[in-house]
């Protein structure tokens, strides 16, 4: 399997020095016919002929993977196709005809062209048509993900409306009053990844010591990857099922974990406690949990809406006042106004809920400090925490 994926990544940086060439000399760029003859002379010529060891079909979805890339450069939906250094991406192929792939899921194997029969680990019962087999490589272990086509019934929207407002203390808190601890799955083994990463830098860099180092350093940040994939994978899959509705906040994690470091001239402030901030953020997910809702939550017939989030844990949402001050410390909410007390982050779910609300009914972006009458709290719990679909 390793020597179909070197053979899959010669293949795509081969065609890609190709098409580079080609475009300097002001040449037509090559289509996927064009670059399938290529690949033909790459397998009978004596220079390439370990090419012909592995299977055509993985090295010409290399190929259309690269025309993909183009296109979708072209189209400004990505950046320019890169080559793929060995050690620094993960090592992948696929076979796209699902004539050549055998399923035998009572016995656990499946058979794939040049590799035979392969004992699997199965994950979940493989429904539907089989389409085709997709083989990576993840810390130091192999998968493969098989994509099927079957029908499913038109899924019915269950449950009612939440706000969820995201934080570092408490990962995720609902308007209902639940709430999801934080993950720091990072935080747990940082002591062990630092220690090995520490024993890497000391062999000498390519040697045997220094690969096996690195392997080590390598299962760690797997074991943390999958631990914190997990976690999001239960409370997404929680939240979806029980709510038609799921209101979040459009979180820019990039911008939320800049630097603070500044430049020479303009040195930033504060620069260690941002550090420990950012690596706060970065540990808890936010982007993969939002993708997450965002496709469990069609699949279940919902409905995911992002809200922009600022104020939305500085807004009274019994008067609409909105000042800083509304939040003397990082867990409660004291408005100044109305005099309206809670916790902080039940509050930002119930904005983030309307907000929400705002932006389906009304096409607005939001309603967060905006003018709003005075209702009564008890008036104003009734309308957050009533359940819409």
């Amino acid at each position: 399997m390793r020597r179909v994926a070197g053979s899959s990544r010669f293949v795509y940086n081969k065609a890609l020095a190709l098409q580079k060439d080609g475009y300097e000399r002001g040449e037509k760029k090559l289509g996927d016919a064009g670059l399938c003859k290529q690949l033909t002379e790459w397998r009978n010529s004596p220079e390439t002929a370990w090419l012909a060891a592995a299977p055509v079909h993985p090295l010409q979805q290399t190929l259309k993977d690269l025309g993909r890339a183009y296109t979708n450069f072209f189209a400004k939906r990505a950046d320019l196709p890169r080559f793929k250094k060995k050690g620094r991406s993960r090592d992948s192929f696929r076979y796209p005809d699902p004539k050549q792939i055998k399923l035998d899921q009572a016995n656990s194997r499946l058979f794939l062209p040049k590799l035979g029969w392969l004992r699997d680990r199965n994950s979940r019962d493989v429904l539907g048509t089989v389409k085709n087999a997709t083989v990576s490589q993840c810390g130091g272990q192999w998968f493969v993900s098989i994509q099927t086509e079957r029908e499913v019934d038109v899924p019915v929207r269950q449950g009612g409306a939440v706000g969820i407002d995201m934080g570092v203390v408490r990962f995720a808190s609902l308007i209902d009053g639940t709430v999801f601890a934080p993950l720091n799955r990072f935080k747990r083994q940082e002591p062990a990844l630092a220690k090995a990463q520490r024993a890497m830098r000391r062999k000498t860099k390519f040697g045997k010591n220094w690969k096996q180092a690195r392997a080590r350093v390598q299962r760690i940040q797997t074991k943390i990857a999958n631990a914190r994939r997990d976690d999001l994978h239960q409370a997404t899959t929680t939240i979806s099922k029980n709510h038609a509705l799921v209101c979040i906040e459009d979180l820019q994690v990039r911008n939320l974990s800049a630097s603070a470091a500044g430049t020479i001239e303009a040195p930033g402030t504060h620069v260690r406690a941002k550090s420990g901030l950012n690596k706060a953020i970065l540990d808890q997910g936010w982007f993969e949990f939002r993708r997450q809702l965002d496709d469990k939550t069609a699949w279940n017939g919902g409905h995911l809406v992002a809200v922009p989030p600022q104020n939305t844990s500085r807004t009274c949402p019994c008067c609409g006042h909105v000042a800083k001050e509304n939040r003397p410390t990082q867990a409660r909410f004291a408005c100044v106004v109305c005099g309206f007390e809670d916790s902080a982050d039940l509050v930002g779910a119930i904005n983030v809920l309307r907000a929400g609300h705002a932006r389906l009914a009304c096409g607005e972006t939001s309603l967060i400090g905006a003018s709003a009458q005075e209702p009564t709290e008890a008036t104003m719990r009734e309308q957050a925490l009533r359940a819409a679909p």
